[in-house]
């Protein structure tokens, strides 16, 4: 599991830079957005003096500043819930949201620290101009290693495309956190769950950056 965040961490945040590009992120088709983005953010975390010295806080800024917009978080949480999210009131709901939205950004900003030398070998879409839901398929290239495949799901929204969930080695990352949260929901309830992410962020907060 831990392998997969950090896979997929990188190049997850690698979408959220669309401004960056000169077309509108709303015009910009997905396989382009991942592609263009990816290489601009890891350059940028690569080079930047205090991330690379481990200032936590500022890799936190950045993603919430960046990553957020380009990621369908309630749709994530849904899907991660599975039947438990029918089962939740509208304040449960948003609680939840935010306390997922959370954890990933702050376990995002855990496994970058642990990149360096990754290339990234961008697939060609497989999807019709019409299509309003696609898999962009990315494979990551380490020295000594078989190349890692990492697909994610995307949705067409009237703001661009959204990333809904991502496979890296043919394991999804939202379903994973579904067999957690079943877990947690079964032992505790919905509410234990929100209590049991509370505390996992809370953690996360006072950690470090550490290279690895």
């Amino acid at each position: 599991m831990t392998k997969i965040r950090n896979l997929a961490s990188a190049a997850l945040l690698g979408i959220v830079l669309a401004a960056a590009a000169p077309a509108r992120a709303e015009d910009v088709p997905p396989d382009q957005l991942v592609k263009t983005v990816t290489l601009e953010v890891v350059e940028l975390i690569t080079k930047d003096r205090e991330i690379q010295a481990g200032n936590r806080a500022k890799l936190v800024q950045l993603i919430d500043a960046k990553v957020l917009p380009h990621f369908n978080f309630g749709a994530m949480t849904a899907l991660a819930m599975g039947q438990g999210w029918n089962k939740a009131n509208p304040d449960q709901k948003k609680r939840l949201t935010e306390e997922f939205r959370t954890l990933l950004v702050r376990t995002y900003a855990s496994a970058l620290a642990a990149y360096s030398e990754q290339k990234f070998d961008f697939r060609p879409l497989r999807a019709k101009e019409t299509d309003t839901d696609v898999t962009v398929q990315v494979r990551v290239l380490q020295p000594g290693a078989q190349p890692v495949p990492i697909d994610y799901s995307m949705e067409k929204t009237a703001a661009g495309w959204k990333v809904y969930d991502v496979m890296v080695g043919g394991v999804s990352l939202v379903a994973n956190y579904r067999t957690e949260f079943n877990n947690v929901v079964r032992e505790s309830g919905i509410d234990g769950l929100i209590k049991n992410l509370n505390a996992k962020n809370r953690s996360l907060e006072g950690t470090r950056l550490e290279k690895k």
